[in-house]
């Protein structure tokens, strides 16, 4: 933690109270004591505490009375209760009125050190949860790319500079980064932040259909137009069409679009009278458009067209630090949209999160998360909650380097060796088993890739 842990302990027995003091301050911990249940309620009026250990049964003011007034006053600390007059009963009774733990006299000083770091693990993920809400407070209104990394911060700023000159751009990016959402992103920060914003997905449609819903037709001009149609070209006249999946669309269909992003103008199937458009293009694809030109799959004329401006976004392993800020967004919408009272993400589930490949990128963590929230049965997202493969299975995935290379056998073999020895702890001989060689072998790969040695 960032910041010292503060502590209050109420004990009207000395003894217990100084041992108690000693072993916490040994922790680390900013200690405060009293052996007065009413100083206690002062002390707490006065100013925040991580952590209150109470002992139940004291004069005037018991320990019951300084968890309700935690609880009211300071609803994030952890209250631990003490007593030498334990029951059943009355420790029922504490929980139910929030304690987080209730301890017998006697105890054990490392039971009651293990009580106070879950209890302060509870606070630092509680304080985590209110920054990542703050955060995601401001993004209301505004189209929502929610990101704390540094990359994804300079490819915004990189969007918002190039938004305005309303050149046309091509979005790059694995399935599930957010393509279609740095589009609106860049649509809103343009001169056509008031105009319409069309989304089409060249890879949905056949091409005759293609055709039909870009470009539009007129009445009669097949069997089954009844009345005259606008396309989505002409629908986004003064605003952006954003065409997503760029690299299906068919060489035919490459030629018309080529001709209406030169000429500016479009003409209705059927027809030969063409329509003045002004549109902004915005393309985007998860596949490498270069090598699609290199293989006479894309036009490199159309290619150029698009490609005034690139903007690639990074796959999601690659901004783990937006994985938490991400689950707390998808976690606050599912909770709303099924009408559920789930509000933290335990912290085994976190460090799945974090350790996990995301073939799926942004839009399968959305998935995982709505999958949580649906099956969580108390406040709080559990590991059992997540999909049974997230549970049960540690997926590596191996992608392109950034600059859209591939990885070399040299290169993917000493990350999978970084990855085994990450995972048994560095335990050598066990990397050894689970790579399939002995541990002379793994020294000889250590020492040719200048990784740590034995």
């Amino acid at each position: 933690m960032d910041n010292i842990s503060k502590l209050l302990i109420i004990d009207d027995e000395l003894v217990a109270l100084k041992n108690l003091k000693h072993v916490m301050k040994k922790e680390g911990y900013a200690v405060t004591t009293t052996q007065s249940g009413q100083k206690a309620l002062k002390y707490i009026s006065e100013q925040y505490f991580d952590v209150v250990l109470t002992d139940l049964r004291m004069e005037k003011v018991d320990g019951m009375q300084i968890l309700e007034k935690c609880r009211l006053q300071h609803p994030d600390t952890e209250v631990i209760l003490i007593t030498g007059y334990a029951t059943l009963e009355s420790a029922v009774e504490a929980m139910k009125h929030g304690a987080f733990y209730y301890i017998g006299k006697p105890f054990r000083l490392d039971d009651v050190r293990k009580v106070v770091r879950e209890a302060l693990a509870k606070v630092e993920l509680k304080k985590e949860n209110h920054q990542l809400r703050e955060q995601l407070a401001s993004y209301e209104n505004k189209v929502q790319i929610i990101t704390q990394a540094p990359k994804m911060q300079k490819l915004l700023e990189s969007a918002q500079q190039v938004a305005p000159t309303d050149c046309n751009i091509l979005i790059s990016g694995e399935s599930g980064t957010g393509k279609e959402l740095l589009a609106r992103y860049l649509h809103q920060y343009s001169g056509r932040a008031q105009g319409p914003f069309i989304a089409v997905n060249c890879g949905a449609f056949t091409e005759e259909l293609l055709a039909n819903e870009l470009f539009g037709h007129e009445k009669g001009a097949f069997t089954g137009a009844t009345s005259q149609k606008r396309g989505f070209v002409e629908a986004a006249n003064g605003g952006t069409l954003f065409l997503d999946e760029i690299t299906e669309m068919p060489p035919s269909m490459q030629v018309k679009l080529l001709r209406v992003i030169q000429e500016r103008e479009v003409i209705h199937l059927g027809s030969t009278t063409p329509i003045t458009v002004d549109v902004r293009f915005l393309a985007a694809t998860n596949r490498n458009l270069q090598e699609a030109v290199k293989s006479a799959l894309f036009r490199q004329d159309l290619f150029f067209r698009l490609n005034v401006v690139s903007l690639h976004l990074p796959p999601l392993v690659q901004r783990q630090g937006d994985i938490a800020l991400l689950s707390q967004y998808f976690l606050q919408r599912y909770t709303k949209q099924m009408n559920k009272a789930v509000s933290e993400i335990a912290p085994a589930v976190s460090e799945r999160l974090v350790t996990y490949g995301f073939p799926g990128n942004v839009r399968e963590l959305e998935n995982i998360m709505a999958h949580g929230v649906a099956l969580a049965k108390g406040s709080r997202i559990e590991l059992e909650n997540l999909p049974e493969d997230l549970r049960t299975f540690d997926i590596k995935t191996f992608r392109c380097k950034e600059d859209g290379s591939f990885p070399s056998l040299e290169e993917q073999e000493i990350s999978y060796i970084q990855w085994v020895l990450k995972e048994v702890k560095d335990n050598k001989t066990i990397a050894a088993q689970v790579l399939g060689i002995d541990r002379v072998s793994l020294w000889r790969k250590l020492k040719k890739y200048e990784l740590e040695r034995i």
